[in-house]
């Protein structure tokens, strides 16, 4: 807590905190001593080390001040109320406002003992304040759903957008107005609004009189603005300059990348265009460095599903793939694989199109066509620089397939991902790429087929009825009958949708000898997907239904991303 925020008298809090239950008095007198001596108001020394959580300490601020206590996953904050106070002002204080309520603006804040943030609030909104405490997390969270770009965006706009001629467009082309400050500002805006809202991608869509902004959240298109196609021109032509792309190229299809800070963050955006009906299609794939590295357990594989690929990467060579549609989270296992993997005493070298996250350690080289490094002739290169284990960002031509099956024969332990729709699908996808039975036989050790799900959202689930066809599945799968599961009714923090954030639902295939001796007789892919199954696999379908079991997901998710595998 900053220097300028007004302690609580700290005996009184501790009272409250062991009023409330949330301390011990035998915690406390230590706590005091230790805070005094850094320095630290107690209730900001005692959240840092664990011994109060910060909504523990809302409700004893909220006891000890006797101001009211507000779950801001259910309040609603009226647009009126956000206007009185800047956004920046709110995020430094951490504080929002919600409502004007009596002639009073209605203040959640994470200190209202502060006499000077209440003082100036009190200045700048020119009205009485009336306070609230809320937990700091919560706030920081209703800040970033609240206080959105759109109003800030169309101001912007209102600047520089020109009626739609001819001229107005090439004029758009133009050096001067690409660094002209408000599409330099609403470009700026766009991005940071994306990463806030947790988006995976921005698509900039002109349509026949507009433009359509819209963001990929867990998985699913939500139109967030719409822009005068008038501006589209200067948009395509800012972001292609921060790509290092050729803004007077716009009927050819052109790829680019480039990194701001966001909220003092390091975010990367990959950009793709190509020329459409109304105009050229820009899409951002958004590269948050600080989401990236997430361990396999974090990635949602039930125990004994990571317990078997756990299994498969202790495997001193061999292949293993990883395989799914696009955006389904290949590239993210395949980096928690190699965080799960030694990288002191072994060389791991990757070859990727495009290196997409850092590693510390490990060896990354960038595929580029121009230098003639591709996947294949790029893995040709890697094995002549004594690797243990080589990373292939994408096994997607016969070379490459070669390259890498070689690769696992001659004692590295190689990792990749590859297009099918289920694990069993992995070995016929080889097949097709020209890999004769006995070499895939041979080489491969195992294979990880996976989809991501959306998470009910823990701050409004309740139990409620299925529908027919949603009983019908999961009772298929599990083999009981189950009415009610968790779905999420809506709120702040999910943007009314029911989920918040997403989870990987997996199928991992060990092959055994007796797979292989299977693949060797020809046997169909049901077979083989049966005998899977009989050593331990459990399939995505599955998988999913026991997540909705536990109310991670719901029946209607897995059935959605997971029951058009057969």
């Amino acid at each position: 807590m900053s220097e300028s925020v007004m302690a609580p008298p700290t005996k009184k809090l501790g009272e409250m905190l062991i009023e409330s239950g949330v301390l011990t008095e035998e915690q406390l007198e230590p706590a005091i001593a230790e805070a005094r001596r850094l320095g630290r108001w107690l209730g900001e020394y005692l959240v840092s080390e664990g011994l109060v959580t910060p909504g523990g300490l809302a409700m004893a601020l909220s006891l000890q001040l006797n101001v009211p206590l507000l779950d801001l996953k259910r309040h609603d904050v009226q647009p009126q109320a956000l206007e009185l106070i800047p956004e920046d002002y709110a995020r430094q204080r951490v504080l929002i406002p919600i409502e004007i309520a009596d002639d009073a603006l209605v203040v959640v804040m994470a200190d209202p003992g502060n006499i000077q943030v209440l003082e100036d609030l009190k200045t700048r909104a020119r009205m009485a304040i009336q306070p609230a405490i809320g937990v700091p997390s919560e706030i920081y969270e209703a800040i970033n759903r609240h206080y959105r770009a759109s109003g800030e965006i169309e101001a912007q706009i209102s600047q520089v957008a020109p009626p739609v001629t001819e001229t107005s467009v090439q004029e758009a082309l133009t050096s001067d107005l690409v660094a002209d400050a408000p599409i330099v500002r609403t470009v700026d805006l766009l991005v940071a609004q994306a990463v806030r809202d947790r988006a995976s991608d921005i698509h900039l869509e002109p349509q026949e009189g507009h433009l359509r902004v819209r963001y990929r959240i867990d998985g699913i298109l939500h139109e967030v603005q719409t822009l005068p196609l008038s501006v589209h021109a200067q948009l395509a032509s800012r972001i292609k300059v921060l790509a290092g792309m050729n803004i007077a190229e716009r009927r050819r299809p052109q790829d680019g990348q480039f990194s701001v800070q966001v909220e003092g963050k390091d975010v990367d955006f990959r950009v793709a265009t190509s020329d459409s009906a109304h105009g050229e299609m820009i899409v951002l794939r958004v590269l948050d460095t600080s989401l990236s590295l997430l361990a396999l357990k974090d990635l949602g594989f039930l125990p004994e599903a990571l317990d078997r690929y756990l299994q498969i990467l202790r495997s001193p060579y061999g292949m293993v793939f990883v395989t799914g549609p696009t955006g389904s989270g290949k590239t993210t296992t395949l980096y928690a694989s190699v965080n799960q993997l030694d990288r002191k005493s072994r060389n791991i070298v990757t070859i990727e199109d495009p290196i997409e996250y850092q590693f510390e350690d490990v060896n990354q080289i960038q595929v580029n066509p121009r230098a003639d490094i591709t996947f294949a002739g790029g893995l040709r290169s890697i094995m002549r620089l004594d690797p243990d284990v080589i990373l292939i960002g994408e096994v997607r031509d016969r070379e490459t397939a070669q390259m890498a099956t070689q690769a696992a024969l001659t004692g590295h332990l190689v990792l990749s991902s590859i297009h099918a729709n289920d694990a069993v699908g992995v070995l016929y996808r080889l097949l097709d790429l020209g890999i004769d039975p006995p070499l895939i036989a041979s080489a491969l050790v195992g294979m990880v087929s996976q989809r991501l799900l959306r998470r009910v959202c823990p701050h409004c689930r309740a139990l409620a009825e299925a529908p027919p066809e949603e009983r019908l599945a999961y009772e298929g799968e599990i083999g009981e009958r189950r009415d009610e599961f968790y779905y999420g009714s809506g709120c702040n923090f999910c943007a009314n949708t029911g989920y918040l954030g997403r989870t990987g639902v997996f199928e991992v295939l060990v092959f055994s000898e007796e797979m292989r001796r299977l693949l060797l007789e020809g046997a169909k892919s049901s077979q083989l997907k049966a005998q899977a199954e009989s050593e331990g696999m459990i399939s995505m379908r599955r998988e999913g239904m026991l997540k909705a079991q536990q109310g991670i997901t719901t029946p209607y998710e897995v059935i959605r991303a997971a029951f058009s595998i057969l």
